[in-house]
């Protein structure tokens, strides 16, 4: 059995940008506390519990003499101010993509128009954008929604840095139609997020299995569930190795593995290793 991996995938650069700021912090002696998880992957995050990494889930949790963090996903401008307030120290792991996005969404709000936002409303990143266009912005899941949105005035459509992008250019050209105001789109997926689609979606028509490596509150990883299920029907997103089932590989050649942006180096190596066993397994014979 080949195992293959897809040309992109795993840490992107925002989150390797994350993990680096919050090492640089605990080896600089500060007492760390991320408010929430600093990025979707349980694994590394328990890796940096370990390292003295904590998480809190509401700003007034912080310590005056310990250093804030702010997770990938970015936060309210109000939280931002509140933790500046509260801790000794605040460090910001927004993903630049993101900032990208807050920044154009304030831009907007500030000359009174509408900002559409493509992605998930729940989403930490959702609402940390949605903060910075207050009484303008909405965040919609799909072109299905389009419809429920007010008259929009001179409406700004963006998206989340994670999700499909036929899924953003379809909801796109919806919200066009919906006003004869002028309509400004701006693609802000995250270059990796697609990158990582692409590659999935080329190397998953070539295989007879497919692995997604990532947590399962992890959007860009589900989304990379679905890119792959397109092509390969036997496509399963798993945090780990243990979640391997050997018999769903039986008689399977090629396998295909990638990563969410979230996923780490080590885990992925743990993953193909543990493929490889069960490969190795297969031309001696054994049965799963």
């Amino acid at each position: 059995m080949q195992v293959l991996l897809a040309n992109e995938y795993g840490f992107c650069f925002g989150v390797e940008r994350a993990v680096e700021m919050v090492e640089e912090a605990v080896n600089a002696g500060d007492t760390v506390r991320a408010l929430g998880p600093l990025i979707h992957n349980e694994q590394e995050m328990q890796r940096l519990a370990h390292e003295g990494v904590t998480t809190i889930s509401d700003p007034i949790q912080i310590g005056r003499l310990e250093t804030a963090v702010i997770r990938a996903h970015g936060v309210t401008p109000e939280v931002q101010k509140e933790l500046e307030e509260l801790a000794a120290k605040v460090v910001d792991a927004t993903c630049p993509f993101v900032t990208r996005v807050q920044k154009l969404a304030a831009r907007a709000a500030a000359a009174d128009r509408h900002v559409i936002v493509v992605g998930s409303p729940d989403h930490p990143e959702m609402i940390g954008v949605k903060g910075y266009a207050p009484n303008h912005a909405f965040v919609i899941k799909d072109e299905t929604e389009v419809a429920a949105l007010p008259r929009l005035r001179n409406p700004l459509v963006v998206s989340q840095t994670t999700i499909k992008v036929k899924t953003f250019f379809d909801t796109a050209e919806a919200v066009r139609a919906k006003t004869d105001d002028n309509v400004e789109i701006i693609n802000t997926i995250c270059s990796a997020t697609k990158d990582r689609q692409e590659a999935a979606r080329a190397l998953a028509g070539m295989v007879d299995a497919f692995y997604i490596i990532g947590g399962r509150h992890s959007s860009n990883s589900v989304k990379l569930l679905g890119v792959c299920k397109e092509q390969c029907e036997k496509s399963f997103l798993i945090e780990t190795e243990d979640e391997i089932n050997a018999a769903d590989l039986d008689g399977v050649a090629t396998v295909g593995v990638t990563a969410g942006a979230s996923t780490p180096n080590w885990l992925i190596d743990k993953v193909v290793k543990h493929l490889e066993s069960i490969g190795r397994d297969q031309d001696a014979g054994l049965k799963p």
